[in-house]
């Protein structure tokens, strides 16, 4: 039988409060679940504001409204990363300029940032490659003698930490993600993450469609008029109801998923080392969300074999990220200026099985399949 990539599956009650919210008879955004959703981040991350988004793309559509994004303005974005973190800011008309990455963790290398920023640059997008910090210190650091803010692509990384903080409560904005393979999800949703509490009313404008609707329900204003520019980013209540399920369960969802990947990194490590092959990096500062394990083989010709020696044995591995930089996009809207790291890492990851139902047994049969595979090079 397959041993599936990933595979979703119920946690708590998610079947019992969807019911619920069709029940109460509202089943659109910003209804008691996506309240309680909100709350339970906010007290999780410790932050001024959570706003609950369709996904995380437009968690990071959103930060990039909020911070005037426009025409001119240069954003700079790790190249190893998923479309939607140029994406977004791309949308506004910004120069996206690409960095490299650390050979080590897979994030935006801190140590190359500098020479990247100009007196155009308006933000810097960290993303936790693997829900593992970026060197956030470094990064706020050069942000602000520079005048730019920092958004935290955090899609990978809810409920790890750097140096004791949260992810996502780092920079001005912190963008998550519940898509179906993350650790907590409601199939396709996000949230946004406010750090500033300057930008909570502007931000609460635009997440109701650039509306002061939010104004007009607390009994602010007697009616509600559109006063910026916003859209449609709510999730509908079902999604939200499913969501609440997984939260109330996050505890015991983290701690199933250490036990995964602390299996793989157990039973992988020796025969990965006599290989060639390296295994994750975990920083001592850095407490990481076990969102995925994957392994780097010595060339992509070892990548593509190793895909196929899985798949022979009844194991679904998958590649990752494709560099953004020499994309036919990303040369539209930035450069294809060399990125040597992520051109490297790109060709030669491999993720493993990794979901929260993973039994003993499958995982089992991914790390014999594993270790019975010899690099060439």
């Amino acid at each position: 039988m397959l041993v599936d990539f990933n595979r979703p599956a119920n946690a708590g009650r998610e079947t019992e409060y969807v019911a619920q919210a069709i029940g109460d008879g509202r089943i659109a955004g910003d209804g008691r679940f996506t309240k309680s959703c909100q709350e339970v981040l906010e007290r999780a991350l410790g932050v001024p504001k959570v706003l609950l988004t369709t996904s995380c793309t437009a968690a990071l559509e959103m930060s990039a409204l909020l911070a005037d994004i426009g025409p001119g303005d240069e954003v700079i974005v790790p190249s190893f990363a998923f479309v939607s973190a140029a994406n977004a800011f791309a949308l506004r008309g910004a120069r996206i300029v690409f960095a490299d990455i650390r050979a080590d963790t897979l994030n935006i290398d801190e140590t190359k940032l500098e020479p990247l920023m100009s007196p155009r640059t308006k933000a810097v997008v960290a993303l936790h490659y693997a829900g593992v910090a970026c060197e956030m210190d470094a990064i706020l650091d050069i942000s602000r003698r520079h005048g730019a803010l920092v958004v935290e692509d955090n899609a990978h990384g809810l409920f790890g930490k750097y140096k004791g903080r949260m992810l996502g409560s780092i920079g001005t904005f912190g963008a998550h993600s519940f898509h179906e393979t993350k650790n907590i999800t409601c199939g396709e949703g996000g949230a946004l993450a406010i750090n500033d509490a300057d930008l909570i009313r502007r931000a609460e404008t635009a997440w109701q469609k650039g509306t002061d609707r939010l104004r007009y329900d607390r009994g602010q204003v007697d009616k509600y008029t559109w006063v910026s520019l916003g859209s449609s980013y709510l999730p509908s209540e079902i999604l939200a109801a499913y969501l609440y399920a997984q939260l109330e369960c996050r505890e015991r969802i983290q701690r199933d998923r250490e036990i995964v990947w602390n299996r793989y990194e157990a039973g992988l490590r020796e025969w990965a080392s006599a290989n060639g092959i390296s295994t994750p990096t975990i920083p001592e500062h850095c407490e990481q969300a076990f969102h995925l394990f994957y392994l780097l083989l010595p060339t992509s010709e070892d990548r593509d074999a190793f895909i196929r020696h899985l798949a022979d044995r009844q194991v679904n591995s998958v590649f990752h990220y494709t560099p953004l930089h020499n994309s036919g996009m990303g040369r539209t809207f930035g450069g294809d200026d060399p990125c040597p790291v992520t051109e490297s890492v790109s060709s030669r990851l491999v993720r493993l099985p990794f979901y929260t139902t993973l039994t003993e047994d499958d995982q089992a049969r991914v790390i014999a399949a594993a270790r019975s595979f010899r690099a060439r090079s």
